[in-house]
């Protein structure tokens, strides 16, 4: 048996040419996908700049307006605190001198209801000692 090479050789150049398109192929679908690559990147670009940057400034304008209220809340409301505050000491002083005007001009009604109180009960006591004394 001779080898017949003309059929091994017919195969291998068939081989040949099927891996040349193979790698055609594969460098055509590369550079397709580079192209859609620029192509959506291209349109992203386009998106960002149309859409997102102005709505990133809108949204930075109001963050910065609500950063502004926020300093003015916090400013009025240290205020009211201090008002506040303020107003309750004063409240407090004026309870303070009230209760001790109080106490210095009704202390001497006080003292003669005890006064009294303290005489009748001596002279009650007194009465009642009295007549058990006169039965011994």
């Amino acid at each position: 048996m001779q080898p017949n090479l003309g059929t091994t050789n017919l195969l291998l150049g068939i081989m040949a040419a099927v891996s040349v398109l193979e790698a055609l192929l594969v460098i055509g679908v590369g550079i397709a996908g580079f192209m859609v690559y620029r192509r959506v990147m291209a349109l992203v670009e386009g998106l960002e700049s149309r859409q997102v940057a102005p709505a990133m400034e809108r949204v930075n304008a109001i963050l910065d307006d609500v950063k502004g209220v926020t300093a003015k809340v916090k400013e009025e409301t240290e205020r009211v605190d201090m008002a506040i505050r303020t107003t309750m000491d004063r409240v407090d002083d004026t309870a303070d001198r009230v209760r001790t005007n109080v106490r210095a001009k009704t202390s001497w009604v006080v003292g003669a209801v005890r006064g009294l109180r303290v005489a009748l009960e001596g002279f009650l006591h007194t009465r009642r000692q009295e007549p058990m004394e006169g039965r011994s």
